[in-house]
């Protein structure tokens, strides 16, 4: 199988937007003064981000493109932090933009939405790095203290747009899948690519009904015709949805991930493959399969094999790597025992021709 698409939203980093400064003190004692606030990020297809930083070290680049990713993608992947840095995305600005009202909650004089997005992200580098950081303005600080101190605990949010499970596999003649749309937008295009046409490979619902749309929950499968022959398509899905706060998005540079605190209705896609190989004259049936095994003197289990192509016989040696293995070799699991019952009889064909040597010497002192 090739590698799996990237899911969800894909997006290039703007830039540093609303924020204001903050105070790190790193672990060789310097005390340097960084910017602290909210990114905006340009979503390819149409939308707009807004994210804070996930790591306090490195410093966003503009113009870098990024992509959707869960929390095991990224570097809050293990961090028993992550539910609480969720938290305070949702209870904080931008999400609350009543900003007196988040103000009095902190204990803060007032706040403005630099200062809040200051705070906010100080408390988020906190949770996600353990930094020593601090805001520079005395409100954000309040604020960043609140939002640390009353983080609870948030599950992961879910992809914007996710096929699940992204790779299928089966035999031709047959429908592969189901490929299941999780998704938040009211409905996504279904297209497949270029492969599957060219080869007639339909992408249906479970009734055989072709699909050009779907909808959360919709099971997608791969109609695969007769007699096709070896092959791999895919289908890609694409929608219009909001990003869900919390998810984060990669560049492949860990210090510069951003994390979703609001989005616009954004463009997303995801894309599902499917492997099979052409269906053996055996395999007609289940019935059918047995007794053309019989009759070839192979065992059930040989004759669904017999006859696959080369994507088929790597799919079938999941299921037995061993006996794949000895197979490939030309050995088998009683390999090690017929050895061992050859080397006793080498030995003991050796001891009985020393003892008939022995015996006419025997004989010929006997006689003297």
């Amino acid at each position: 199988m090739a590698p799996r698409a990237p899911e969800g939203a894909s997006a290039v980093l703007d830039g540093l937007k609303t924020y204001g400064r903050a105070v790190l003190h790193s672990g060789d004692g310097s005390v340097r003064e960084i910017p602290a606030g909210l990114y905006e990020m340009r979503v390819d297809g149409g939308g707009m981000l807004q994210t804070y930083g996930v790591g306090v070290e490195g410093n966003a680049q503009p113009q870098v493109r990024y992509t959707e990713s869960g929390w095991s993608g990224s570097p809050l992947a293990g961090n028993r932090e992550a539910g609480r840095i969720r938290w305070v995305l949702e209870h904080s600005y931008p999400q609350l933009n009543d900003l007196a009202g988040l103000a009095e909650a902190a204990g803060a004089d007032s706040l403005t939405a630099e200062s809040a997005a200051a705070g906010t992200q100080v408390a988020i580098w906190r949770l996600a790095d353990g930094a020593r950081v601090e805001a520079a303005d005395p409100a954000a600080e309040k604020l960043a203290d609140y939002l640390q101190r009353k983080a609870g605990l948030l599950p992961e949010p879910p992809a914007s747009l996710r096929l699940d499970p992204g790779d299928v596999s089966g035999a031709a003649g047959t429908r592969l899948g189901p490929v299941t749309v999780r998704t938040g937008a009211r409905s996504v295009s279904v297209v497949p690519d270029a492969a599957a046409v060219a080869m007639g490979v339909r992408v249906v619902d479970a009734d055989g009904k072709p699909l050009s749309t779907a909808a959360n929950g919709s099971r997608l499968y791969f109609e695969v015709p007769a007699g096709t022959p070896d092959g791999f398509a895919s289908v890609t899905v694409h929608g219009a949805t909001k990003v869900p706060v919390g998810r984060v998005f990669t560049s492949g540079v860990p210090a510069q991930a951003q994390i979703v605190a609001g989005s616009s209705e954004s463009a997303a896609a995801a894309t599902a493959s499917a492997l099979w190989p052409e269906l053996p004259v055996a395999q007609a049936g289940t019935e059918a399969g047995t007794v053309a095994a019989a009759a070839d003197g192979t065992t059930p289990g040989q004759g669904a094999t017999a006859g696959l192509g080369p994507h088929a016989a790597r799919l079938a040696s999941v299921d037995s790597p061993e006996e794949d293995r000895l197979a490939s070799s030309g050995s088998s699991a009683a390999t090690p025992v017929i050895a061992s019952l050859a080397v006793g009889l080498v030995v003991l064909g050796g001891l009985v021709v020393l003892l008939l040597r022995k015996r006419p010497l025997d004989e010929e002192d006997t006689r003297v």
